[in-house]
């Protein structure tokens, strides 16, 4: 399995290039992509018109979010916050899902790498 960031999937589905849109392809293709609740709600909110994004929902899985997890990314959000870095309620629930399923993620949003440094996140690469 390997999840794929908001950020990296808008780019997917708007048809652009590079190596996370190429991760997500062969992802897709070997039926190991998953996706955040969190990201869900991110995708649907967007106004403008997404053709392909009633197809990859239908193909990705959703990785879940305990009650726990909550807390585990409330936590880690706090201490990024207090050294200075950007850390988003979403980007941190979205990271925890990923630690807490063992899973490296896809993203395109280089706020991540911070969850990568200081939270046990896998960056897919």
């Amino acid at each position: 399995m390997i999840c794929a960031d908001t950020s990296s999937l808008v780019r997917f589905l708007e048809g652009e290039t590079g190596p996370d849109i190429d991760l997500i392809a062969r992802a897709a293709l070997r039926g190991d992509l998953v996706i955040t609740p969190p990201s869900v709600t991110e995708l649907l909110s967007y106004t403008e018109a997404r053709p392909r994004l009633a197809d990859l929902l239908a193909i990705a899985s959703v990785l879940p979010l305990d009650a726990t997890a909550w807390e585990r990314a409330g936590l880690a959000r706090r201490g990024l916050k207090r050294l200075g870095l950007r850390a988003t309620l979403a980007d941190a629930l979205i990271a925890q899902c990923c630690i807490d399923a063992g899973v490296p993620l896809i993203a395109h949003d280089p706020d991540f790498r911070h969850f990568a440094t200081h939270c046990g996140l896998k960056l897919a690469t």
